[in-house]
């Protein structure tokens, strides 16, 4: 057995969110996947997942870079 693909399943308890919402990671085409027959059957290729956590950390460090440095003493109190 090859575990070269995924059922979106198998993501979502890999990325510990709903299966509704890596439906909508795939049905966006922010997570790769590809449709296997027509009863709406996803599967995502391991290294597209891997792909997908690499550009998720990217972001999480573009966007931490973008906030002030230090929080305002509005924002902490």
């Amino acid at each position: 057995m090859s575990d070269r693909f995924l059922t979106l399943a198998d993501v979502a308890d890999i990325l510990n969110i709903s299966a509704s919402q890596t439906y909508a990671l795939v049905r966006s085409g922010e997570l790769k996947g590809i449709q296997i027959g027509g009863r709406n059957q996803w599967r995502v290729e391991r290294a597209k997942l891997e792909e997908y956590i690499a550009d998720a950390y990217q972001r999480t460090a573009a966007n931490l870079n973008s906030l002030p440095s230090t929080l305002s003493r509005e924002a902490a109190g």
